[in-house]
């Protein structure tokens, strides 16, 4: 039995995935565990507007870079450049967040540091990707 570590979340599983590797997924993963339970906090007229679509934008993250990390490079590219997507609408909504008073300055700032470093990460991945197709 495989034991997955995902920072401070562990989970068993006899089965393992190559992209469950990757630290950009493991941290996406994390970041759309963290904007679920945030956006529990949201009051309930937000249900349907701000918080379904701060969870959905941070949960696709992860899930495009895992979608697109068994086809071809430039397969995955495309993945990534959606995940990437997806992490910039997270700032838009961490951003409405703030300025609804949902969440604190602190909050805030440690939201956008994630983004910036799974940002960072996804490009980094992506050119990685995009050398290894021409060479």
């Amino acid at each position: 039995m495989s034991i997955n570590k995902l920072d401070d979340m562990d989970f068993e599983s006899k089965y393992h995935f190559s992209f469950e590797n990757l630290i950009v997924y493991q941290k996406a993963i994390l970041f759309g565990e963290k904007i679920n339970k945030l956006v529990e906090t949201f009051p309930k007229k937000e249900i349907f507007r701000l918080s379904s679509q701060f969870s959905r934008a941070a949960d696709s993250i992860a899930a495009n870079i895992s979608e697109g990390s068994a086809s071809s490079d430039a397969n995955f590219n495309r993945y990534l450049k959606m995940a990437w997507d997806s992490s910039h609408e997270c700032v838009t909504w961490n951003t409405k967040a703030y300025l609804r008073n949902y969440i604190t300055k602190e909050q805030f700032e440690n939201n956008r540091a994630a983004l910036t470093e799974i940002g960072k990460m996804i490009s980094s991945l992506s050119k990685k990707t995009k050398n290894r197709a021409v060479n």
